[in-house]
């Protein structure tokens, strides 16, 4: 048993961007294991809000969500290097189907860059791992944790992606944990 993540890209994005959360989720997620999807999801000029800038991350989840149920893995994570949003927040980093097999992060507003900080390709690895695990979690039943050093906790900003651990606290491991036994 355990799950397989399929990290799949979507639009133009480099796959020296990918290789970091191939690498890093199996070692936060038990059970797992993670491959770079052959295939690229192209970024929809529908999910364009052109008056924010911004795409719809639920647009593009569920252009992911629609591949993910061909493609035979437990779970399919994009990864995308654009800005993205939800209604009622001005951006997000991410979005899951909660529970489901689908996620979606940005490194859009992870690149030290975006706030101003020379470029800096571990910090960016840790804050995409630490977001794919966080989506990852919400496709497994997780809810958000209280907690602010877990994983789980929301980041309302980049401060707080760099306050939490890598890490799940006790109580979400368990619960992760669980989960991903449950998996046929």
């Amino acid at each position: 048993m355990g799950m397989t993540i399929g990290i799949l890209p979507v639009g133009s994005i480099e796959s020296k961007y990918l290789l970091p959360i191939k690498d890093g989720l199996p070692k936060i997620l038990p059970k797992t294991t993670t491959r770079i999807v052959d295939e690229i999801v192209p970024l929809s000029p529908n999910a364009l809000d052109k008056k924010r800038g911004q795409y719809r991350s639920n647009q593009i989840l569920a252009n992911i969500q629609a591949y993910a149920i061909k493609s035979g893995v437990c779970r399919i994570l994009g990864v995308l290097d654009a800005d993205i949003f939800v209604p009622d927040l001005n951006f997000v980093f991410g979005e899951a189907i909660f529970p489901g097999n689908s996620a979606l992060i940005s490194l859009w507003r992870l690149k030290p860059e975006f706030h101003g900080e020379p470029a800096n390709a571990k910090v960016l690895a840790e804050r995409s791992i630490k977001e794919a695990v966080h989506e990852i979690g919400h496709t497994l039943g997780l809810k958000h944790c209280q907690r602010s050093s877990c994983v789980m906790h929301f980041s309302n900003s980049i401060f707080d992606t760099d306050k939490k651990q890598i890490l799940f606290c006790d109580e979400c491991f368990m619960q992760a944990a669980i989960a991903i036994d449950c998996l046929k």
